[in-house]
């Protein structure tokens, strides 16, 4: 029987459907075309799906949780050869040696601790030569100031300002790509992978040439040297499922709405008629 731990917000699961599904998916799955033969440290791995997949690609990975109860699931769910989950606090990593990975990736981490700046500077100790950093956090315009939603995990989160300087104090090099859930209608070569050149973003009084929408995460690329990070400007990485869950679940919802619109209609036409009927009946009583 598989090991299912319980969703308590805090921690993504796979469990999780749709929206959530995808954008913590996506991350990873980004994450994937620069582990291939790479040390791979995967800060707050929580409940360790992510440390699973980067590991079917890379030379090793260690996955770290502060939460004992989490990476003992992750042990038993995601066992393999070269993946090693362990528990430590990832804003105090002094027991780890310096230059020891060459690919660290921490998704989701930062606005869940108050020591951001020794998080990323215990980051930057540890990564070799050549090395890169993977970071994402929200938004916090986009995700809290906009929406009203306080996240309770959150101990603090960032503007694209403040995330962008808290890196730099640490990292002389960065990139960064926004993210969010988008409705898209995609034209794409069926035969071959992708090579993406164009994009078009429709306002009310002009179309942008370009992906034109806020960002409700970020994700910085970080780096010491320029040549560390091989993404050039304009970068696009699309991700899906093969099921379309999101999209079929929009159709599900929007088949049910019109469907009550239906009967609804049906319903306000009978209760016409029906008043219609009480109101003959009343005037033939009146004539009597």
């Amino acid at each position: 029987m598989t090991d299912f731990l319980e969703f308590t917000g805090e921690r993504f699961t796979p469990e999780c459907v749709r929206e959530i599904w995808l954008e913590h998916w996506h991350r990873y799955a980004f994450a994937t075309s620069f582990a291939r033969d790479r040390r791979v440290l995967d800060a707050a791995c929580g409940e360790g799906y992510g440390s699973a997949l980067l590991a079917r690609h890379a030379r090793s990975v260690v996955g770290l949780d502060v939460s004992a109860t989490t990476i003992e699931h992750a042990k038993r769910r995601y066992a393999a050869p070269n993946l090693h989950y362990a528990v430590a606090d990832v804003t105090a990593l002094d027991q780890m040696a310096n230059a020891s990975f060459d690919l660290i990736v921490s998704f989701e981490t930062l606005e869940h601790v108050a020591r951001q700046s020794e998080m990323l500077a215990g980051f930057r100790r540890l990564l070799a030569p050549g090395g890169l950093l993977l970071v994402s956090t929200p938004d916090k315009r986009t995700y809290t100031d906009l929406t009203g939603v306080v996240n309770e995990h959150h101990v603090r989160e960032l503007y694209r300002p403040e995330f962008e300087a808290l890196i730099e104090a640490h990292f002389p090099v960065h990139r960064l790509l926004a993210q969010k859930l988008l409705f898209q209608s995609v034209l794409w070569d069926p035969d071959c992978a992708p090579t993406f050149s164009r994009a078009a973003t429709m306002h009310p009084d002009r179309i942008d040439p370009k992906l034109d929408y806020d960002a409700l995460y970020y994700i910085a690329l970080c780096a010491m040297d320029p040549g560390d990070i091989e993404l050039g400007p304009g970068h696009v990485h699309l991700f899906g499922d093969a099921a379309e869950s999101v999209y079929r679940h929009y159709n599900d919802e929007i088949r049910k709405h019109i469907a009550a619109g239906h009967r609804l209609v049906a319903q306000e036409n009978q209760i016409a008629a029906l008043q219609a009927e009480i109101a003959r009946l009343n005037a033939a009583l009146q004539q009597r």
